[in-house]
């Protein structure tokens, strides 16, 4: 430990003290896949055993050997908290996916842990309804626990890190939420999301199972649901199912997953559906996921790419609420759509979802922030000396919010671009590398051309992947979280 330079002993091993008990209890998460191994005899207990002693003394060692400088952790340390136990976390998910997946590399079982604990479950597997049941449900059950974590995150980090979107939403969110808080103590008010969510999750099982699911299937569509992941255990994803309810059930979780979650405590606690109706982000959000559907719907009609109207409308609102929720799951090859249909889906992406829910992208409230903040400039071109402060429901909002949103935007914008170029300069064509650029961005999965609903990400060079796996971590993680790591004041004592 003394090797290390002054500055960064001080900043990293308080961190890595603070990451050792979260290791050691995600390590615990590996014995419910282990167990489900071996009362299935589906030969993956040996690597479920090794990953479980591999994290667990790694979580161990790290605790141990940092006690010494164990302190009391400023905002700064929650950059690199929240980024290490991502990344970390990612890389101890990899090991059962290694060991028990043939001929799968390093790099690749890496990207599907990553892409299962951000969210973003866009798989590099192809051969799912071959896999060992434990192995899948480890798969999905990684976008379930990522999922939670976000929101614990969204609601215990990020405010006091002054990123994300959540110093708007307190602005503009009706009763407990002008004070900004669910309960009086935080550690309460992510007890109260891990309820609500648990809850949800449990709904959302029984209604696939009464759809026609078995419950292993069941169960582990659940997870990638709520959390608005999008992995499956079979290769033709919902189209596995010849009945359409189960699309209906996964359509309805979505978007209740889509929704800020303090908008469904407080609807809980009020007993009452009208708190939804009264939030604006809410609103945009319900009412984004309808106009795109009703386009959707309108375009496979117009060009006849559905003979039946109903299978039109069917597939229209299905995969449009798939794609815009950032789950990432088909039930056709939208990639054969006509090209504005998927672009408007693929775009509805980046902002669709509530801030406070397990959605990516942009976030609908900072896009009904920046429309609100157009018009008025408008409104000031028109009358120049008209004084009129931005308001979102009944709130005010304060400028600072604006300026922090529109960063926001460029970085979002920027990174985007940036990303694109990569992945063009390394071999892939236009329409795939902008929309992989987005998909991973928004943690959103599939993405157009050689990587939509229809391929994986299995023909991807090692760079490609691992520039994916950045992408979805920074994405996951409100861009800024990541990227200030990167800048040399950050280091600075």
């Amino acid at each position: 430990m003394q090797l290390l330079p002054p500055v960064l002993r001080l900043m990293l091993l308080p961190v890595l003290n603070v990451l050792g008990p979260i290791i050691i209890g995600f390590s615990l998460s590996m014995l419910i896949p282990l167990a489900l191994s071996l009362w299935k005899k589906d030969g993956a207990s040996a690597g479920f055993e090794i990953a479980f002693c591999i994290t667990f003394f790694t979580g161990l060692l790290m605790w141990l050997l940092t006690r010494r400088y164990k302190r009391e952790l400023i905002p700064r340390d929650g950059f690199l908290l929240v980024t290490m136990a991502w990344v970390l976390l990612a890389l101890a998910a990899t090991i059962p996916l290694y060991v028990n997946i043939e001929g799968i590399s390093f790099v690749h079982a890496f990207f599907e842990a990553t892409s299962g604990i951000t969210t973003t479950c866009g798989t590099i597997l192809s051969g799912l309804d071959r896999l060992p049941l434990s192995v899948n449900f480890w798969r999905c059950f990684l976008a379930w626990m990522g999922g939670i974590g976000i929101l614990v995150m969204a609601v215990a980090v990020l405010p006091l890190l002054g990123v994300g979107g959540s110093q708007i939403f307190r602005a503009e969110s009706s009763g407990p939420m002008k004070e900004g808080r669910l309960t009086p103590r935080i550690a309460d008010t992510a007890k109260a999301f891990y309820n609500i969510y648990l809850a949800i999750s449990v709904a959302c099982a029984v209604c696939y199972h009464f759809a026609g699911m078995d419950w292993d299937d069941a169960i582990m569509h659940t997870f990638t649901t709520v959390s608005l992941g999008g992995y499956s255990s079979h290769d033709a994803g919902f189209a596995y199912w010849p009945g359409r309810a189960v699309d209906w059930v996964c359509v309805v979780f979505l978007l209740i997953g889509g929704i800020n979650f303090s908008m469904h405590f407080i609807a809980w606690r009020k007993l009452s559906l009208k708190v939804y109706l009264k939030d604006v982000e809410t609103c945009g959000w319900i009412g984004t996921a309808a106009l795109i559907s009703i386009f959707a719907s309108f375009m496979l009609v117009y060009s006849k790419t559905y003979t039946n109207v109903y299978d039109a409308i069917y597939y229209g609102v299905t995969n449009t609420v798939f794609v815009i929720s950032t789950g990432g799951f088909a039930n056709t090859n939208y990639g054969e759509w006509p090209l504005v249909v998927q672009l408007m889906i693929l775009f509805g992406s980046c902002f669709a979802t509530c801030a406070g829910s397990t959605g990516g992208g942009f976030k609908m409230i900072r896009a009904i922030a920046l429309v609100k903040q157009g018009n008025l400039e408008f409104k000031r071109i028109l009358h120049p000396r008209m004084v009129r402060p931005l308001i979102i429901g009944n709130k005010v909002i304060d400028k600072q919010i604006i300026f922090s949103v529109m960063a926001f935007l460029m970085l979002y914008t920027v990174i985007a671009l940036i990303s694109t170029i990569v992945f063009l300069l390394s071999g892939l064509d236009g329409l795939t590398s902008f929309s992989a650029a987005l998909a991973c961005l928004n943690n959103l999965g599939p993405a157009l051309g050689s990587l939509g609903p229809s391929y994986n990400f299995t023909s991807l060079s090692d760079f490609q992947v691992l520039f994916c796996c950045f992408l979805m971590v920074i994405g996951r993680l409100e861009l800024f979280t990541v990227l200030v790591l990167f800048t040399r004041g950050f280091w600075r004592a």
